[in-house]
C-alpha cells in the first residue's frame, strides 16, 4: 500500500463506530501472528497461486501477510480510510464490499500472472477497493500526508489518483518484463477500479431514490 505520500490523518469524522474496520484489523493481525508458527507452509497452502487456481485461496490469501512492514502498511491504510467507507455503506454492505474487492483484485492478478506458482498474499487488494470507494465518496476531503518533500494536507483525490497512477506505471512495467518487485501491482489496480466503480454506482443509485 505504499506510495510517495504517507497519510496519517484525514479530516473526515465518522458518524458511527467503525466496528467492522476494527474487527478486520484484529483478524488480520491475529492471523499474521498465527502464520508465524509455520510460516512457509501456511503461505504455500493458503496463498493464492494463479497457476493452481483455487477458489478458497481467493479468500484466505487476503488475510495473510509477508512481514511486519507489509501488515503495518495495509492496516494503517485500512485504519485511515476504512472507517468512512464503512460509515457510508453500513456494516453488512461494507463486509461484502471488502471481500468482493479482495476477490476482484486476486482475479485481475490472476489474469496478468496466469502461469505463476508464487503465492500472492495480503489485504492490499481489498484495501485498494476501500481506497477506490473513498475516492468516489469523499474526493475533496483533506488528507494529512508526509513525504520526503512535502508535509501538509492534500485533497483525497490528489493523493489517491497519484497513488493509482504509480500502480499503473509499475504494473505496466511488470507486463513489459520489468524487474520484479514482489508487489502485486495489478491486484492493487483491480481492487481500486472495482472499489471506485462499485461506490460510484452505489452513490448514484442512492441519489436516485
Amino acid at each position: 500500500m505504499k506510495g510517495q505520500f504517507f497519510p496519517y490523518k484525514d479530516e473526515n469524522v465518522s458518524k458511527t463506530k467503525p466496528y467492522i474496520t476494527y474487527a478486520l484489523i484484529v483478524i488480520n493481525v491475529t492471523i499474521f501472528i498465527w502464520s508465524l508458527l509455520d510460516y512457509e507452509n501456511i503461505i504455500n497452502s493458503y496463498g493464492f497461486k494463479p497457476a493452481e487456481f483455487a477458489i478458497i485461496t481467493l479468500f484466505t490469501s487476503m488475510f495473510l501477510h509477508g512481514g511486519i512492514d507489509h501488515i503495518f502498511g495495509n492496516m494503517w491504510f485500512l485504519w485511515i480510510f476504512g472507517d468512512n467507507v464503512e460509515d457510508k455503506l453500513g456494516k453488512v454492505k461494507y463486509i461484502v464490499f471488502y471481500l468482493l474487492s479482495g476477490i476482484a483484485a486476486a482475479l485481475v492478478h490472476y489474469l496478468t500472472n496466469i502461469d505463476s506458482f508464487i503465492p500472492t498474499i495480503g489485504a492490499s487488494g481489498a484495501i485498494s477497493g476501500v481506497l477506490g470507494a473513498y475516492l468516489a465518496f469523499f474526493p475533496k476531503v483533506r488528507v494529512h500526508v508526509a513525504s520526503g518533500y512535502y508535509h501538509g494536507t492534500v485533497p483525497a483525490y490528489f493523493m489517491l489518483v497519484f497513488w493509482f497512477v504509480l500502480q499503473l506505471i509499475f504494473g505496466g512495467a511488470s507486463l513489459l518484463g520489468g524487474r520484479g518487485s514482489g508487489i502485486a501491482f495489478w491486484a492493487h489496480i483491480g481492487g481500486f477500479v472495482f472499489g471506485y466503480a462499485a461506490a460510484f454506482i452505489y452513490k448514484n443509485m442512492a441519489k436516485g431514490k
